[in-house]
Parts: C-alpha cells; sequence; structure tokens
C-alpha cells in the first residue's frame, strides 16, 4: 500500500483566531451572494478568490482538495469551502465558510416557501408550473454532463443503465441506495482505471484520530437515526434520519439529492410532489449550493416542523455528514485515493449515480411536470438554452416562469 507522504505546513497561513474567522466569515458571505451556476462554477469561483486573489494556498494543494471532495459523497463546492475554512481558521473557519456561503440562499429559499404556505394557489399558479418544468430541463442537463463523464466507456454506461432499471423497478431509497451499493461492488470486479498520480498531503489540522472519531460520527448517526426514528413517534427524527441519509450517500453533485429527499419525504405525505418540484426549480434561481433546497422542504412541511426552526434544523442535519467526511476523511486522504480498490469501486458508483438521476428525470420530474405538448417544447428550450446557448441558470429559471405564467395566462393546454 503507498504510503502516506509527510504532511506539509504551509509558512503563509494565519494562526486561528478572531480576526482570520472573521475575514473567512465575509470572503465566503461575498460568495453566498453572487456564486450562481452550480457547483462547477463554484469551485471557478473558489480558486479565483483564494488562490489567485487572496493566495490562501496554492494551485497544487487547491486541485489535490478539490479531487478529495469530489471523491466523497456530498456537495462538493460546500465540502471545498469547509476544509478551506478549516485550513485558514480552525473548526470556527470551516463553520463561518459555511454559513457564510449556504445562510443566503437558505434565507431567500425559506421566505419563497412561507409563499407557498401563505398562499394556497401558488403551486398551482402558471409561474410556479414554470419552475417544475425548467427542473426537467436543469437535471437532464446535470444527467447529460454527468452521463458525458462518468461513463465514458460500455462497463460503466452499463451500470448506469442498470441501475436506472433498478431504480424504476424499486422506486424507493433503499431501491436507490442498493443500486449505487451493488454498481460499486461491480465496478471494483469489473472495471479498469487509469491509477491516479500521487501527492503532497497538507495539513489541515486535523490529525488521524480525530479523523477517524469523525468518520466514526458519521457511521453512528447512519444507524441510530433511522432506529430512533422508528422507536419514537417523532416528526424531528424520521425527518432527520431522512435527511441525514440523503447527505451521507449524495454521490455525485448536489443534483443527486432530489431522488434520495423526494423518496422520503413526498410518500409520507410531508410535501406534495407538486410544491416539492416548484421548491426545487426555485433552487435554481439561487446562489450558493443546491443543498439549501433542504431549507425550503424542512420550511413547507407540516407541524411540528415548518417554517424557519423546520428549515434551518434540516439544512444542518443535510450538511452534518457532508462535514463529518471532509474533515474526517483529510488525514487519510493521500493514502486512501491510491487504493486501486477503491478508485474502482467509486468509478462504479459514480456510473450508478447516473442512473439514479437519469431514473429520477422520469419520475418525479418529467411525469409530474410535462402534461401538454406546450410543456414539453418549454422543456426543451429550456435545456437548449442551458446547454448549448450555455445561458446562466438564473436568468433560464426565470424565462421559464415568466412563459408558465404566459401559457396560463392565454390557456394553452396543448
Amino acid at each position: 500500500m503507498p504510503q502516506t507522504r509527510p504532511e506539509a505546513t504551509d509558512p503563509d497561513a494565519r494562526p486561528p483566531g478572531r480576526g482570520a474567522v472573521l475575514e473567512v466569515l465575509l470572503a465566503f458571505l461575498k460568495l453566498g451572494l453572487t456564486s450562481f451556476g452550480g457547483p462547477v462554477a463554484h469551485l471557478g469561483y473558489f480558486r479565483t478568490e483564494f488562490v489567485e486573489r487572496r493566495g490562501w494556498l496554492d494551485d497544487r494543494s487547491y486541485s489535490d482538495l478539490v479531487a478529495l471532495c469530489q471523491f466523497l459523497p456530498g456537495p462538493a463546492s460546500s465540502q471545498v469551502g469547509m476544509a478551506l475554512g478549516l485550513r485558514r481558521a480552525g473548526w470556527a473557519g470551516a463553520l463561518a465558510a459555511w454559513l457564510g456561503f449556504t445562510l443566503p440562499s437558505a434565507v431567500a429559499l425559506i421566505l419563497f416557501a412561507y409563499g407557498v404556505a401563505e398562499w394556497s394557489g401558488l403551486t398551482g399558479s402558471g409561474a410556479v408550473h414554470g419552475l417544475k418544468v425548467v427542473a426537467v430541463a436543469v437535471v437532464a442537463q446535470a444527467v447529460w454532463g454527468m452521463a458525458r463523464s462518468l461513463c465514458p466507456d460500455r462497463p460503466r454506461a452499463g451500470i448506469a443503465f442498470g441501475a436506472a432499471l433498478m431504480v424504476l423497478a424499486l422506486p424507493t431509497a433503499a431501491g436507490q441506495i442498493a443500486a449505487i451499493v451493488l454498481g460499486g461492488l461491480i465496478g471494483r470486479r469489473a472495471l479498469t482505471l487509469e491509477h491516479l498520480p500521487p501527492a503532497t498531503h497538507h495539513d489541515y489540522g486535523v490529525g488521524r484520530r480525530t479523523g477517524a472519531m469523525l468518520l466514526g460520527l458519521l457511521l453512528t448517526g447512519l444507524i441510530l437515526l433511522p432506529m430512533l426514528a422508528a422507536a419514537q413517534a417523532s416528526p424531528w427524527l424520521a425527518a432527520g434520519a431522512v435527511f441525514y441519509k440523503a447527505g451521507a450517500l449524495v454521490f455525485g453533485g448536489g443534483h443527486v439529492v432530489l431522488p434520495l429527499l423526494q423518496s422520503g419525504v413526498v410518500p409520507p405525505g410531508w410535501v406534495s410532489n407538486d410544491a416539492f418540484l416548484a421548491g426545487y426549480g426555485a433552487a435554481q434561481a439561487v446562489p450558493g449550493p443546491l443543498f439549501t433546497f433542504a431549507a425550503y422542504l424542512g420550511a413547507v412541511m407540516p407541524a411540528p416542523l415548518g417554517g424557519w426552526a423546520g428549515g434551518l434544523g434540516l439544512l444542518v442535519v443535510l450538511f452534518l455528514p457532508a462535514f463529518l467526511l471532509v474533515a474526517g476523511a483529510l488525514p487519510f486522504w493521500e493514502a486512501m485515493r491510491q487504493r486501486a480498490g477503491v478508485q474502482r469501486a467509486m468509478g462504479g458508483v459514480n456510473a450508478a449515480v447516473v442512473g439514479v438521476l437519469g431514473a429520477a428525470l422520469y419520475d418525479p420530474v418529467w411525469t409530474s411536470a410535462i402534461q401538454s405538448r406546450a410543456d414539453f417544447g418549454l422543456a426543451l428550450a429550456a435545456f437548449g438554452l442551458l446547454v448549448h446557448a450555455r445561458m446562466s441558470p438564473v436568468l433560464v429559471v426565470t424565462l421559464a416562469a415568466v412563459a408558465g405564467w404566459a401559457l396560463a395566462f392565454w390557456g394553452v393546454t396543448g
């Protein structure tokens, strides 16, 4: 097994302190207010801000960190932000980075949830129907891009198709998780991937013992929360178990949280499918991470959840596994990423994720949003603007909402 290189120390790193924490908070707050375009765009904004402008780390260190966060489940851009805050200002810096980057969009989506709850006809309005239709284009774009990068050969394409068929046959959270696990097992046995080059391991202030404790906490939550939810008739525990599991098992980016959360909150009747897809469409129009969709869902749920408490509470629960994973994996990263079996398994997992998201594109996204030829035309136009015209998702979402309102106003149903 390749040996981990000695940890490098950064002579330019500022020791943790109040000034550094405030600096981290303000830097990420600016990004949380302006970073539109999804996780790939976020990583570009981070590089410009923290490598080129502020010089917090060099390009090689940043690339290694991005590789780790793309390797792990969870929201990659948010995990990169947490690790940057951790490197710059310790544990308080990690929290400051997450708060600054996440809260602006979370607040906006909670306010949208209040609008949905206050005006019962809002989810049936033409503008909100336009948001549901544009979700078809957004998810289709994600499937298209992920398939090209994560399924470049026949074996991985086969894993993706098999995972999609499995999820369509077993449309539950258990079916989705089983497809991902099976994809990893098949990938480990069947795939042949190019070995990753070695890289220098950098010091983030997390020792191996602390890392092991954090990973242990992650697994404990995955085991105990469903058991507690089954034993106690508590809506908070039941919702917490669903959101924690989704946050821990989302491979491939924020869009993959869609099927995991939909299968957890719609069948029990916590959120209607119309309200779910309307919120997902609205989440495309705000800056910051797509995982803040959890704030909308928590806010729109019935009592005792709902409102600010439900939105912020479930937002924290969804992001907690992402933090435990990235902070826990940092001291083990180099040795872990060099294992050929791990690389092959992750190749299979990523291919299976494409299939899971492809199945979600059909059900619930397509089946709930596309009800007429006009809807299909609007979705097709939005997809063309996103993929071929490379128009900003914010502008496409806005145009789709306006188009949905216009179609409803003119009574276009065919």
